[in-house]
């Protein structure tokens, strides 16, 4: 039995060059609309965790872009894009 991402593998093995330009255009298009319904549900003072290049980290909102959200992490800040943010539920 064959789940849809295998099968939308198959199917992209098989594209030519116009058909694999539509694909990329989708999957741009697909991040966008993720990022920013996650930007859309948070709000300033939420806390939020991301996998960074050091493990996991966990931080408040400063600051909402419209692809990014600002994450201050104790010392540091980092800009990370919203589709790579969880929201921490408090304790």
């Amino acid at each position: 039995m064959k789940n849809s991402v295998q099968t939308a593998v198959e199917a992209i093995r098989n594209c030519n060059n116009d058909q694999l330009n539509q694909v990329i255009e989708a999957v741009k298009l697909q991040r966008t609309y993720l990022a920013r319904t996650t930007a859309r549900a948070l709000a300033v003072g939420d806390t939020v965790s991301f996998k960074g290049r050091g493990g996991y980290e966990q931080g408040k909102v400063t600051k909402i872009n419209i692809k990014t959200v600002v994450v201050d992490c104790g010392f540091t800040r980092y800009k990370v894009p919203a589709s790579m943010l969880t929201v921490v539920e408090p304790a």
